[in-house]
């Protein structure tokens, strides 16, 4: 019974059996050159770290009040040599690790293209594979534009052939991670970021969003399947022949928050999907942010230009039919450079206000003039409220 009880505090460490290594123990090169970096990193830190502790504990029996044989030198100061070691061992530690983390985070590069297919394994004349990324709330999606297919929370690739992500986010910023393939990237919505990674061994590996989103951030995840070559072109042409079709309006009926979505996929997608969700103009009728840039770049439209900007944000709440805010939606949303003509009719259309106001500048009818009373000042404010009945004010 004492020994059970004595083992107890091992009991907790049965809930971690079933986690997988996968940061160290990682099946694609750039993933391995990280836990490379990563390992002697930690390495270099223990150099220092390790002694520092066996000394705390030396120390504190060394020097404990019982021990009467330990040496009280309370005139001492200095040492030469004792100063060398201290400032010197951490100093050569700081430039090694300074070297390793300089060097390897310029190699590693997210948007740098891979160097080589893993150790000893030179790039040949693969094309990188060019997946489109998008985070939606909370699932994600996977367009292939050169096969012309689309998945969502299912991520299929070729074994020894670089991958090429290109992500972007449809709302909030969101953090793209699988740990057996490369290293974290982030994905922001209105811009694009790049990863490149590989797959050295078939599997399926768990891909995920590594950062809280939301209320669906648990969901967020996906299955990474590395297959060989013949494999993934089968897999192609089973998901063509599956059907479906991912144009403007389908996305943005996916885009709508949904937790645990499962896998699906898409046998056509829309060309400029993906960079229409970069640009934040995937709805008909809405000015691209690229279109705004070159308008603004030539020299932009004057007082022409404020009647063509269209919220590029907060719109997705409106069209998901949230809360009228307290100070109520804009009035009105102009996508484009309008004729005369169409903008009258915009204009037609406008909520009238319920009271009238007097269009000239404000004069300070509600302060006293100096050497005038308040209630003479306060006479003319009754010009400003059109519609009102004098005798009742």
């Amino acid at each position: 019974m004492q020994t059970l009880k004595r083992i107890a505090w091992v009991a907790p460490l049965l809930s971690l059996a079933a986690c997988k290594a996968e940061v160290l123990a990682p099946t694609g090169d750039i993933a391995a050159q990280q836990r490379d970096m990563l390992v002697w990193a930690t390495a270099l830190m223990l150099i220092i770290i390790i002694p520092v502790m066996a000394m705390i504990v030396w120390f504190a029996f060394r020097y404990r009040a019982s021990n009467r044989r330990a040496a009280y030198a309370p005139d001492w100061s200095h040492s030469t040599k004792l100063e060398l070691v201290i400032w010197a061992i951490p100093l050569l530690i700081i430039v090694s690790l300074g070297a390793l983390t300089w060097v390897g985070t310029h190699h590693l590069d997210p948007y740098r293209p891979i160097q080589r297919l893993s150790e000893g394994q030179a790039l040949g004349d693969e094309t990188p594979l060019v997946v489109q990324v998008v985070a939606l709330d909370w699932k994600w999606l996977f367009i292939y534009p050169e096969e012309g297919v689309a998945t969502v929370n299912d991520l299929v690739v070729p074994v020894d052939r670089p991958v090429e992500f290109r992500l972007t986010s449809s709302s909030v910023m969101n953090a793209f991670y699988i740990p057996s393939m490369a290293g974290m990237i982030y994905s922001m919505p209105g811009m694009e970021t790049k990863l490149h990674g590989v797959f050295n061994t078939p599997g399926s590996y768990q891909g995920m969003s590594s950062h809280y989103s939301g209320a669906g951030f648990s969901g967020m995840r996906f299955k990474a399947h590395a297959v060989a070559a013949a494999d993934y072109d089968q897999w192609v042409t089973e998901t063509r022949a599956a059907g479906g079709q991912l144009g403007r309006a389908e996305y943005l009926e996916l885009e709508k928050p949904s937790e645990n979505v499962p896998p699906r996929t898409f046998a056509e997608v829309d060309g400029q999907l993906f960079a229409r969700v970069v640009n934040m103009c995937v709805e008909d009728g809405k000015i691209c942010m690229a279109e705004m840039m070159e308008i603004d770049r030539n020299g932009g439209t004057d007082l022409a230009g404020t009647m063509n900007v269209h919220a590029l944000t907060y719109d997705r709440e409106a069209r998901r039919g949230a809360r009228e805010p307290a100070l109520g939606w804009a009035p009105f949303f102009v996508s484009g450079f309008c004729t005369p003509e169409d903008e009258l009719l915009m204009l037609s259309t406008r909520k009238t206000a319920s009271a009238q106001r007097d269009p000239a500048p404000l004069r300070g009818h509600a302060l006293p003039m100096p050497g005038q009373s308040r209630s003479t000042a306060s006479l003319p404010l009754l010009s400003l409220m059109p519609g009102r009945d004098a005798g009742k004010l």
